[in-house]
């Protein structure tokens, strides 16, 4: 929980993007990928080289991604959706795109990234946080 505490702060002073009132069903979800030893680098290029514009094509737009100081070989990052159907329709469109299919068997041809399967939150954002983001 102190994890996400600390993310959820950080988001705020880095200019977290409010929700408008035509918005109200945005959720975010908040993902942390723990790595293999050494596999670090191979995430964070595999999202910056692919996922990222793989998330665009099926409608999940990034927020923000952060490697913790104090966790190695992790990633964390938050992502936007409309709502959490949009969710669901959005995720399940990018598992069964071919280019990840592709991006996913080549990123781990020299052994498996991720170390356990990733963690997943979905949040709302609160009124008092959008307000300080005015």
């Amino acid at each position: 929980m102190k994890k996400i505490a600390a993310l959820m702060a950080g988001l705020i002073i880095l200019g977290f993007s409010a929700v408008s009132a035509q918005a109200a069903d945005t959720v975010y979800e908040l993902r942390t990928y723990t790595t293999n030893e050494g596999k670090l680098d191979d995430l964070n290029a595999r999202f910056r080289d692919h996922t990222i514009g793989l998330f665009e094509k099926h409608g999940i737009s990034s927020v923000g991604y952060w490697t913790p100081v104090d966790t190695p070989n992790t990633l964390i990052y938050v992502i936007k959706h409309n709502s959490r159907d949009a969710a669901a329709q959005s995720w399940k469109a990018f598992i069964e795109d071919p280019a990840w299919a592709v991006v996913a068997k080549e990123s781990n041809a020299n052994g498996a990234i991720l170390a356990v399967a990733p963690e997943s939150v979905f949040m709302n954002a609160t009124a008092y946080s959008l307000d300080m983001l005015k």
